[in-house]
């Protein structure tokens, strides 16, 4: 049979054609921009599969885990894990006893997790004598659905692999590579016809491209190009043990903080139950640490001279030292002119000291035979010592110096002693302080309650309890001075140190007491964090006012009975 080139060409020109334009229906030029609709969204990062109860004594966290379940008991009113507790869980296998692993964390094999997404658990927990029954409703994520099988096309129907792989390539090219392709298998098709073999050519030709139109129709219809693995199905295995720990907190769109229970441990976060209370309303006042006067002293020089250690040397600072201790030595210089009054002095006392002597003598001589009366012997005598009595306390005067002796016991607060200094008159040299006792003066504008305790709040958040000790009538700065002693511990505190006094006014307020720990300072204004869940910490903007050193008057903005971050709220204001 003998077919016409042109009619053969023809006939290719429509296949070409036809071949186009189902591959075009079906999506080839898709692969353009290789778009074969929106991907998926990606899944967001969510936490482990858990459940919660709480009871007014215990809240327990169950965290699913494959093939395990880690329980997580911490004390209701001040979320403080629980040690060494008891937990028996009701299981659909039957009870399971609970293993403790950490501080308040316990784990329990749980093969039957993979059998239903939905399981009702019962767990007896028993700790300090208090024994309480919780109920754990876990619910497990749903599996995406599986892929339809019409959808992927069967690696047979794709016939050799070496036509699988032509056929990949071709349906994996552009405009451009698909007119190259036409124009290459036009240029074969016009040598075989010249070589007089139209048919087979033909033929040819014909099966090749209905093989690769209806492979590459067939593909794209479903996108099948080849057996690749199928996508993880979400929530279909669980989260493994050892990525528990990879839990971190975040903050909420909703402005609330999840924070999982092992973050919790790790921050040790605290909490505490408000509670609403009569409370005495004080105020703030500006202070500093004085010496008690009745405790420390001053020593200072009487005389002007130059100082001079003590055999020893001088004390250091902070050396505690006792009553009569000599600290040092001030010799007062002797002018010129002194010095020749001086001199001038005891020449006349030698002389005369010379003469009375003589006078002694000759009268004991005479007083034996009673030519002399023994009255007029003593009187000689007399004068004798009297004279001697006066030239030793003016060589004193030129070489002794005065001693500095600590006037109280203490310890060494200022010292501004150097050998071979010269002191004036009323210069302090040595300050003594008793550590053990202090005060703190402090400035009111108002009045106090003088038989109420304060308090003192140093700059590194330490508190000093303060007794009144009296106030002033005359003012400073338009201000009362008043002074407090301090109470126990008086450990890194300096004189003149400023402090802030919390002092109680005699009138009361009610509100809740929350402390100091448990308030932060955000854009929104002072604020606390609410445990309203066992993970989950909302803020709340709160109006508070100054209690004592260590605690606050919430006075709007929350509601008694709720759970406040005590501990921890600063690094929980933190996450992001």
């Amino acid at each position: 049979m003998f077919i016409h080139p042109a009619a053969a060409l023809r006939a290719l020109a429509v296949c070409v054609a036809l071949a186009a334009a189902s591959l075009s229906g079906h999506g080839v030029l898709a692969h353009d921009g290789h778009d074969h609709g929106a991907p998926p969204p990606a899944s967001p990062v969510q936490a482990a599969p858990r459940a919660e109860a709480r009871s007014s004594e215990f809240e327990l966290v169950a965290v699913a885990a494959e093939a395990k379940l880690r329980l997580y008991l911490d004390q209701f009113a001040t979320n403080a894990p629980v040690p060494a507790a008891g937990i028996e869980v009701e299981t659909p296998d039957g009870p399971v006893a609970a293993t403790a692993i950490g501080d308040g964390v316990y784990e329990m094999p749980a093969p039957w997790l993979a059998r239903s997404r939905s399981h009702d658990l019962l767990a007896t927990v028993t700790a300090d004598g208090i024994t309480d029954v919780l109920n754990l409703d876990l619910h497990l994520p749903a599996p995406l659905p599986a892929p339809s099988p019409a959808s992927v096309l069967p690696a047979s129907s794709e016939g050799p692999a070496w036509l699988a792989n032509v056929r990949r390539h071709l349906t994996h090219q552009g405009p451009v590579g698909a007119a190259a392709g036409g124009f290459l298998l036009g240029l074969a098709v016009i040598m075989l016809l010249r070589a007089r073999r139209a048919l087979p050519a033909f033929t040819v030709l014909a099966i090749t491209l209905t093989l690769l139109v209806g492979g590459a129709a067939f593909a794209h219809e479903g996108h099948g190009h080849g057996a690749e693995a199928a996508p993880p199905v979400q929530g279909a295995a669980l989260t493994r043990p050892a990525e528990l720990g990879l839990e971190r907190a975040r903050r909420l769109p909703d402005g609330a903080v999840f924070v999982p229970k092992s973050t919790q441990r790790l921050l040790a976060l605290r909490t505490g139950v408000t509670g609403l209370a009569e409370h005495r309303r004080t105020v703030e006042l500006p202070g500093r640490v004085i010496a008690d006067p009745n405790a420390s002293g001053v020593v200072q020089s009487s005389v002007g001279g130059r100082l001079a250690p003590p055999p020893g040397g001088f004390p250091n600072l902070g050396a505690r030292i006792r009553r009569g201790d000599v600290l040092g030595t001030v010799t007062p210089p002797v002018q010129a002119v002194d010095q020749s009054d001086m001199r001038q002095t005891q020449g006349d006392l030698d002389q005369q000291i010379a003469i009375t002597g003589r006078k002694v003598a000759r009268y004991e001589r005479l007083a034996a035979t009673g030519a002399v009366a023994q009255t007029a012997l003593e009187d000689a005598r007399a004068e004798l010592a009297g004279l001697k009595d006066r030239r030793a306390a003016l060589d004193t005067i030129r070489r002794a110096p005065e001693e500095l002796v600590a006037p109280v016991d203490g310890v060494i607060a200022e010292r501004a002693a150097i050998a071979g200094q010269m002191a004036a008159p009323g210069t302090m040299v040595f300050r003594i302080v008793d550590p053990d006792r202090l005060y703190v003066e402090a400035l009111s504008f108002v009045g106090l309650d003088t038989g109420a305790a304060a308090t003192a709040r140093l700059p590194d958040g330490r508190s000093l309890a303060l007794t009144y000790r009296g106030a002033g009538l005359a003012d400073r700065n338009q201000a009362v001075p008043v002074q407090f002693a301090i109470t126990g511990p008086v450990e890194s505190v300096r004189l003149g140190q400023f402090v802030t006094v919390l002092a109680p006014t005699g009138e009361s307020a009610n509100g809740l007491a929350l402390p100091r720990s448990g308030v932060v300072r955000g854009e929104g204004g002072t604020m606390v964090y609410e445990h309203v869940s066992a993970e989950r910490f909302e803020p709340r903007i709160v109006r508070v006012e100054p209690l004592d050193a260590e605690q606050v008057l919430i006075a709007g903005g929350l509601a008694p009975g709720r759970r406040v971050v005590v501990q921890g709220a600063e690094l929980l204001d933190q996450v992001r």
